[in-house]
């Protein structure tokens, strides 16, 4: 677990944000359902446009070993942008010591001085699992592994309760994916800070 969310005591507030049709608000779901499963509160909100596809989306997790007493997250711990549009309105709302997970195959961060990784999860999905639909499952697999905020087992169980049945074999192999990017990523920063 990384050390900038090891104290469970603590909210932690995680935005996922796009355009529909990426699977944002179900990514949202498993991993509310995931802090859940780890033993904590979790709360889980979404907001997306009137198109089906293609339209703003987004959904915002607060998981919490205790209360939960805020509807919208006050500040972000986590932003995972999965489009550019996402990232120029939700950014200015991540903590300064928060975490900018993002799609590079979508997202161009620019000059940001904050902690950002950027995995290409698109191109991933596509050339790996032969259907784009699965880079959700591969950024929340990276985010987690990054930060810790929820454990590997609870997700691939949340992952397991939440895809159609013939689906959980291949969003489990694109959560692995992510998740040891992620992981990696990780324990590459805390060797640094050494």
């Amino acid at each position: 677990m990384s050390d900038a969310f090891a104290d469970k005591t603590r909210s932690t507030n995680i935005r996922l944000a796009g355009f529909g049709g990426q699977g944002i608000v179900m990514a949202g779901y498993v991993l509310g359902h995931a802090g859940i499963l780890d033993g904590g509160n979790a709360l889980q909100t979404q907001s997306y446009g009137s198109e089906s596809r293609g339209g703003a989306c987004k959904s915002d997790v607060i998981i919490s070993e205790g209360e939960i007493l805020d509807l919208v997250p006050p500040g972000l711990d986590v932003l995972v942008a999965m489009s550019q549009p996402a990232l120029d309105k939700y950014l200015p709302n991540l903590k300064e010591d928060g975490i900018l997970v993002y799609d590079s195959d979508l997202v161009k961060p620019g000059d940001c001085t904050i902690r950002a990784l950027g995995l290409p999860a698109t191109d991933i999905a596509e050339k790996t699992f032969g259907r784009e639909v699965v880079a959700n499952v591969i950024m929340v697999g990276c985010m987690a592994g990054l930060t810790g905020v929820a454990s590997r087992n609870s997700l691939r169980a949340a992952i397991s309760e939440s895809v159609p049945p013939k689906t959980v074999d291949m969003n489990l192999a694109a959560f692995e994916e992510g998740f040891n990017r992620g992981a990696k990523q990780g324990r590459n920063a805390r060797e640094d800070k050494e």
